[in-house]
């Protein structure tokens, strides 16, 4: 691979401080400039502070959604919530909130939201192309209100996270399209799929057949799925 630098792309000045990559963009004004010319004014009025009944539609139907957050220091994760559809339930146009039901029990974005509340969620409908992004701040409740709005099937939780909206949108498909993600025809086969136990097993150094912890995986999604 050519060391020479890419057309648009820099290196990193000397002194700067250490990263694993060079050539690095730093500045909108860069972006803009080489390939991401401004957007026309209808990307950016798409954009409402509170939720309409299309939005609140949306989440009626959605079953999965992407949770993004991160700590007080920046360090962020994403991690999926999911439920029957509409488990995100809409309490206002400026609020909505889900149950917190069994997870691996890290509680990472628990955490990160207590140290930083900023928050962001993606919501996917099974079979659109489109996504609707919600950003705002989040609250840990134990309102017993809010608890019996966001109840699901068999379930009353004990804890709840709440969401005060700053801005929601629809993105477009562009990434679904791409991806083929909801054409079944685009799938892997089962047998072709990688091995959730063995990943975990290799992260954990772990010396029990892969069978075994396959089994115990799967025990765990029957016996403690809520």
């Amino acid at each position: 691979m050519s060391d020479l630098p890419r057309p648009g792309t820099r290196p990193v000045s000397p002194g700067s401080a250490a990263s694993p990559f060079t050539h690095l963009v730093t500045s909108v004004s860069e972006l803009r400039s080489d390939g991401y010319p401004e957007p026309p004014p209808r990307a950016w009025a798409k954009e409402i502070d509170a939720l309409d009944e299309h939005c609140a539609d949306f989440l009626r139907r959605s079953p999965l959604s992407m949770l993004a957050t991160s700590d007080a220091d920046g360090r962020t994760t994403v991690t999926p919530r999911g439920g029957p559809p509409g488990f995100v339930r809409v309490l206002d146009a400026k609020r909505i909130a889900w149950a917190d039901l069994t997870g691996n029990r890290r509680i990472d974005g628990l955490r990160q939201i207590l140290d930083n509340p900023q928050v962001g969620l993606l919501f996917l409908i099974p079979g659109m192309r489109e996504t609707l992004r919600i950003d705002g701040t989040a609250y840990l409740t134990r309102d017993p209100v809010v608890l019996r709005a966001v109840d699901v099937p068999g379930r009353t939780a004990s804890l709840a996270v709440g969401v005060a909206v700053r801005t929601a949108f629809v993105h477009c498909g562009k990434a679904m399209i791409r991806s083929r993600v909801w054409q079944p025809a685009s799938w892997p086969a089962p047998e072709e799929l990688p091995s959730a136990a063995a990943m975990l097993l290799a992260a954990r150094s772990e010396r029990i057949p892969v069978e075994q912890a396959a089994a115990s995986l799967e025990q765990g999604y029957v016996t403690h799925l809520w």
